[in-house]
């Protein structure tokens, strides 16, 4: 299968792009940079140049694809409009897919977040939608919620449309931008690794290299229409995160009070994301497309001190 894909040299794309490879697909990755092509064609990829605002050519380029695995985002427009603009800039990106494949039957998987059916009191599902936007519910998630509908609409048209949802903490040794880094960060900054309340509100992980795994899965055999959940630990209590990073460096850990939650408190902007819960089942992917996680969970994996450099 030739596979065109957007976001390649991304934490995620930088190992989709290997696992597809070794599975004997083409692969086209887009690159808007010399630096970025490059990235690519180590990786084995094929490198068509562009970017996220020439929805023509995203549009030929999924024509001349066997399928598409979208990862990418418009990182460019956080400084002006925050992630609220990225994730808007993503609708009309999804759009130009469906024009170019409507009809094909080809498969078409992009990322989600395993948070956008909200708090259902309960594990999440793959059969748990996003939630829809509306005049009570706006912000960041919501907008997101909204692209991930239209993916998951373009069933209709044709396409074999799926969403991945990613755990909230994606791991790896190249990890450099995601959430446990910055937790890291703000804990030596803080002196202290903190966690919310008394921290049984819940969390999810997943090695990067078993969400590589899943998005090859749902490119080639997923059913359309579907969510698939990219999750392996689903459900570690917050507190007991904060205090396997505290062992590790050398910090004590504690509660913060909800008083200090907020700017200028402990965390700031991320307080309604790090206090809610966020429980996540994964048996129907499993069952579906038979994918297991084989990496190690994040607890485990934190024991290889690649998040931990000496010095």
């Amino acid at each position: 299968m030739h596979v065109f894909v957007a976001g390649g040299t991304g934490h995620s794309g930088s190992y989709i792009i290997p696992e597809l490879i070794a599975a004997g697909h083409e692969v086209t990755g887009l690159a808007r940079s010399d630096v970025s092509a490059a990235a690519l064609s180590a990786l084995g990829a094929k490198v068509r140049r562009g970017d996220l605002q020439d929805l023509d050519g995203l549009k030929e380029a999924a024509a001349d694809s066997d399928g598409v695995i979208h990862v990418a985002h418009r990182q460019d427009l956080l400084p002006s409009g925050g992630m609220d603009a990225v994730a808007a800039a993503e609708l009309p990106i999804v759009h130009a897919y469906g024009e170019a494949l409507a009809g094909t039957g080809k498969p078409l998987v992009t990322a989600g977040s395993i948070g956008s059916p909200g708090d259902l009191r309960r594990p999440v599902t793959e059969e748990d939608p996003a939630l829809p936007s509306d005049e009570q519910h706006k912000g960041t998630l919501r907008v997101r919620n909204e692209v991930e509908r239209a993916v998951i609409d373009l069933a209709e048209q044709g396409i074999r449309s799926s969403v991945v949802r990613i755990a909230n903490i994606a791991h790896s040794t190249t990890d450099r931008a995601g959430f446990l880094p910055t937790l890291i960060a703000l804990a030596k900054e803080k002196g202290f690794v903190g966690y919310p309340g008394d921290g049984a509100n819940v969390w999810n992980a997943v090695h990067i290299s078993d969400v590589a795994t899943l998005f090859r899965l749902a490119l080639e055999k997923g059913p359309a229409g579907r969510y698939w959940h990219a999750v392996a630990d689903g459900g570690i209590p917050f507190r007991d995160l904060a205090e396997a990073l505290a062992g590790r460096l050398g910090l004590p850990a504690a509660s913060v009070p909800d008083d200090a939650l907020m700017t200028p408190g402990y965390f700031g902007f991320l307080t309604n994301i790090v206090t809610q819960s966020y429980p996540a089942s994964n048996l129907i992917t499993r069952r579906t497309l038979g994918w297991e996680p084989t990496r190690a969970g994040l607890l485990a994996d934190l024991d290889n001190g690649h998040y931990f450099p000496a010095g």
